[in-house]
């Protein structure tokens, strides 16, 4: 899209996983929990009612496509999905798989501790199963 660019903050913190139709699927680099951002490449969107119509159902459609990819992939207990926005406020969607017993279980994902980066060889493995489940969708 004409005019997009990510946010400084979402490059620095995640790696790309692969371009939806409407977002870049991007994995959080934080090995604590599996956790995918859906970024809309439109420029300038803070909020979800900022989009197009036709852009709030493509975002729906792709967080449901994600989501259960992730919550058959993971077996995920629960799956937690956000727009928060307080720190980037680019518009982006947060999808994490939860466990009874990962960290700060049952509480939120947001703000706890410090980012635990994966080692490359298994944020790569992660990428390359998202993608493939997702493509196989």
């Amino acid at each position: 899209m004409r005019g997009f660019a990510l946010d400084p903050r979402l490059a620095r913190d995640t790696l790309p996983v692969m371009a939806l139709g409407l977002c870049d699927l991007r994995l959080m680099n934080d090995s604590r929990w599996p956790w995918l951002i859906l970024v809309p490449k439109r420029p300038g969107i803070t909020e979800m009612h900022d989009l197009t119509p036709l852009d709030q159902a493509m975002l729906t459609f792709e967080t449901s496509l994600v989501a259960g990819c992730m919550k058959i992939m993971l077996k995920a207990a629960k799956l937690n999905i956000g727009m928060l926005g307080n720190v980037v406020p680019m518009l982006h969607l947060h999808i994490i798989a939860r466990q009874p017993g990962d960290t700060n279980w049952p509480g939120p994902a947001w703000g706890v501790g410090t980012a635990q980066p994966y080692p490359d060889d298994e944020a790569m493995r992660l990428v390359d199963l998202f993608r493939e489940k997702i493509l196989a969708q």
